[in-house]
């Protein structure tokens, strides 16, 4: 072959690699702006959302004040508020701190530091992925089964027929307690395999080295997803539905341990429940509600992300 043939053979092949390079890099400015045109709608939608709702609610709020957070539930619009809703979220989130969060943290802790790489642990991660994934209808009709039916003696025998305060908490504790593995999986992750090896190096037990060393630097990511999996449970409905919440708290002068065995509310049920009356009233104080469930989840997703950068640790 001569030279000026394998000259023009060269040449075409950088012709067609450039053309090629065009084409893709004209996709992929394609996608990129169909990705933002996207984004821009789903924020309009969302803005345009927020300020249906802030019109509504800031006048209810400006002219009730805090007996909106005073007042219970309540067939006049007037003497209506969201106190039990609030309560009963609060309660809510004692389950998920008392039993979520230490349950998913010491799973995820036993799965990266103590158990193998086999199949069934890969099988166990695949399937936490999985459930984390999974509609929050789904966890309430398993909460039904479980706590509701199966274990009614215990969540609520008598009236209530297990669709207790206890079977609430139950259920949005075993909703986010995926997410808490997952996340402190991921903290626990990102400690440098050297801060590990220094500590065996020096004699130290297993336990002493997670104890001493790697849980101390994965606190920061681990506290950051325990909230995050609390500002998920505290605007779910769709499993409170499920397991029996009422419209309104119905207290007990035993205090919390006797409320367990309760009916119950939260703030995302109350809201629920005025927006489907007729009353305009009732529709003004289900968007002020609405606000408030707003404004306390981005406080507790703002607590989240300070915590982050407050104490987070680049290697």
């Amino acid at each position: 072959m001569s030279l000026p043939t394998r000259i023009s053979k060269a040449t075409q092949e950088e012709v067609a690699r450039a053309l090629s390079g065009r084409r893709r890099g004209s996709r992929e400015t394609a996608f990129s702006v169909l990705l933002l045109l996207t984004l821009a709608i789903a924020l309009v939608v969302l803005l345009v959302l927020l300020f249906s709702v802030a019109r509504t609610a800031i006048p209810v709020l400006g002219s009730r004040g805090g007996d909106i957070l005073r007042q219970g539930y309540s067939s006049l619009p007037e003497r209506a508020g969201l106190k039990q809703g609030l309560i009963g979220s609060l309660y809510l989130m004692v389950f998920v701190l008392v039993i979520a969060v230490p349950l998913g943290v010491g799973a995820a802790i036993y799965m990266e530091e103590y158990a193998h790489d086999t199949r069934l642990v890969r099988f166990i991660n695949t399937n936490i992925r999985n459930l984390a994934g999974v509609p929050a209808i789904v966890y309430g009709i398993l909460g039904l089964a479980l706590f509701v039916e199966l274990l009614k003696p215990v969540t609520g025998p008598g009236s209530v027929e297990g669709r207790s305060l206890l079977a609430g908490g139950l259920t949005i504790a075993l909703m986010v307690l995926p997410i808490v593995i997952i996340t402190t999986q991921e903290a626990l992750r990102a400690v440098p395999r050297s801060i590990r090896e220094g500590g065996f190096g020096v004699g130290a037990t297993r336990w002493e080295v997670i104890r001493s060393h790697v849980f101390p630097n994965a606190a920061p990511g681990i506290l950051t997803g325990s909230v995050l999996s609390m500002a998920r449970a505290l605007g779910e409905t769709a499993p409170l539905l499920m397991v029996g919440a009422a419209t309104g708290f119905l207290a007990t002068r035993g205090g919390f341990l006797a409320s367990l065995q309760q009916r119950f509310t939260a703030l995302p049920m109350l809201i629920f429940q005025y927006i489907k009356k007729p009353q305009p009233e009732f529709q003004n104080l289900a968007a002020a509600g609405i606000l408030l469930l707003m404004f306390l989840i981005f406080a507790v997703n703002l607590v989240a992300i300070l915590l982050r950068n407050r104490y987070e640790r680049k290697w």
